[in-house]
């Protein structure tokens, strides 16, 4: 039996064809260092980064593709944003629902430059109320973080109304798009984003060891690597000109020339699209669970807004029993475990179990949804 694969939140898969093809033909015919050398096949290797950030701030609204540097995941780009703009003594708001990779860089500039940190409170449904946001800012507030989708309960924060709130209060915004990028639609300005975090190998469809860091044009944040960068090799510093100056070393241009197609294949089928698509599998996922003796479905309710990821519990049982069964009894992939968001399981109620995550992509059947529903349903029967 095939794998139904319900592990999208953290990789998707599988990825469309033309990403594997496109990362074929860069191996086999331009795989050379961008921007190290005049020779054709580096020129063919730079102008398909190129092309890749010029689709990306057309999927973002970005006025100037240079200004968006790339990654490794969305952690890299969530560190250098953080660690190179936050300075000593800066107040910082985020919300509860952070990843990790939002709270433990905090935690060690806490620990280091002795910044303070506010962490606002969502309820148990993963919703988050933007008075609670504008009671945190203080005279002292340099920074606001925020998950554009909590990656445990799939609820999808007020980025606008942050992004606004943070123009009248002269705060810079940093959102990671971890788990919105591809899915749901992002316009840059409009939203008020200085900051933009975003992978791409989940919903942007490209392969893992991409992703990036939208950088507001007004911004200079100090760079997390130093070394060559192929432009103004003969300055002792790293360069200023962009996206030089935050993307030291050989970039992974087979990586990116995937990604690329992958980012086509979101802008041909639109956000909007592929948000509907998803939605509607959570929901049957959600109305099948809920009709089941013991299981009990977290974040927001049957029918509210929300990003492709239904979290749920089975009786008393631990999370990772759960997924272990799925796996190996029925062919199911799925999550288990804290999903590195411990705050949001505080906020769950699901600190002492942990929960189970299933999550939808663009290519998830009806046929699956349902194997997963019938295949929890047996389980509850057996696992009090």
């Amino acid at each position: 039996m095939q794998v139904a694969y319900f592990d999208h939140a953290a990789s998707s898969w599988p990825k469309p064809p033309e990403v594997l093809e496109a990362m074929q033909r860069c191996m086999l015919e331009y795989a050379a260092n961008p921007g190290r050398g005049s020779h054709q096949m580096a020129v063919q290797a730079s102008r398909a980064l190129f092309e890749t950030r010029k689709n990306l701030a057309k999927l973002f609204a970005v006025k100037n593709p240079n200004d968006i540097s790339f990654a490794q995941n969305t952690t890299m780009a969530l560190n250098q944003a953080i660690l190179g703009f936050v300075k000593d003594g800066d107040h910082v708001v985020c919300t509860s629902v952070e990843h990790n990779s939002v709270r433990r860089p905090l935690e060690f500039l806490k620990k280091t430059k002795g910044i303070s940190i506010t962490y606002v409170a969502t309820n148990e449904k993963g919703e988050l109320h933007i008075d609670d946001v504008a009671a945190a800012i203080t005279a002292n507030t340099t920074l606001l973080v925020c998950s554009h989708s909590s990656n445990l309960l799939g609820s999808i924060l007020p980025v606008e109304q942050m992004g606004e709130l943070c123009r009248q209060k002269g705060v810079t915004f940093l959102v990671d798009a971890a788990q919105s990028a591809g899915t749901l639609p992002i316009d840059v300005v409009r939203m008020g984003i200085h900051l933009l975090a975003f992978p791409g190998h989940k919903a942007l469809l490209g392969p893992q060891g991409t992703g990036g860091l939208y950088i507001d044009p007004e911004l200079d944040l100090v760079p997390l690597m130093h070394g060559g960068t192929g432009s103004q090799s003969e300055a002792i510093d790293q360069p200023t000109v962009r996206p030089d100056r935050y993307e030291a070393g050989t970039q992974n241009t087979v990586g990116i020339a995937g990604l690329n197609e992958g980012v086509k294949f979101v802008l041909r089928e639109t956000t909007e699209k592929i948000h509907k698509k998803e939605w509607e599998q959570t929901q049957r996922i959600m109305a099948g669970l809920m009709e089941i003796e013991g299981v009990k479905v977290l974040g927001p309710d049957l029918g509210q807004n929300k990003t492709g990821i239904v979290t749920f519990t089975v009786h008393e049982a631990d999370s990772s029993e759960i997924a272990f069964i799925l796996d190996h009894s029925f062919q199911i992939a799925v999550r288990s475990g804290y999903h590195c968001s411990p705050l949001a399981h505080e906020s769950a109620g699901t600190m002492e179990r942990g929960a189970v995550r299933a999550s939808v992509g663009y290519f998830t059947s009806e046929e699956e949804v349902d194997r997963l529903i019938a295949a929890v349903k047996e389980i509850a029967k057996h696992v009090k």
